[in-house]
């Protein structure tokens, strides 16, 4: 089980071996969180991702960081369900994003892992339930993955991080 920590922050200047991505199903950048990776990675990032799009919802990638700063390596990338009133298995797809992030970490080699509140933006999904979600499919994956960072956009979704992970036993 890995450590983890809840940060507000900027994804992008994680101090990590790799970050995830909430993607699209293109991998060729959108809103939000992933906008913000691909502007920081480079154009490179959405070449690199069409090689491997579609991906399909729950699923996860890997493309190298590119001009991401070190120690960044990779980017993960993730399509998050879109929030359909949770009658169409979104809590099943978005457990199995995490649980993908962390298969395809542990392909790489990662020990350190920035990870955003996956869905919650213009997908729409509740944050409360995807807090939840979030950190129970962490700490319930066998991993070699050493720290896992939530990294929250503002401050209400790093409270209801924050008050989940304490609830599970997590801290």
């Amino acid at each position: 089980m890995p450590a983890i920590e809840v940060v507000l922050g900027d994804l992008t200047t994680q101090h990590v071996d790799a970050i995830v991505t909430a993607a699209n199903e293109s991998l060729l950048g959108g809103g939000g969180v992933d906008r913000a990776v691909h502007a920081a990675a480079g154009p490179e990032l959405a070449a690199a991702g069409s090689r491997l799009a579609p991906l399909d919802p729950g699923d996860a990638v890997a493309t190298p960081a590119f001009r991401l700063d070190p120690p960044v390596r990779h980017v993960i990338h993730t399509v998050g369900p879109v929030w359909e009133g949770g009658g169409y298995g979104e809590a099943d797809l978005l457990a199995s994003c995490y649980r993908r992030c962390l298969e395809v970490a542990d392909a790489l080699g990662v020990r350190s892992l920035a990870v955003p509140a996956i869905s919650t933006g213009v997908y729409g999904y509740p944050p409360a339930d995807a807090a939840r979600i979030a950190v129970s499919t962490l700490l319930g994956t066998r991993t070699g993955v050493d720290v896992v960072r939530l990294v929250a956009f503002d401050e209400g979704t790093r409270d209801l991080l924050e008050t989940e992970l304490a609830a599970q036993g997590g801290r």
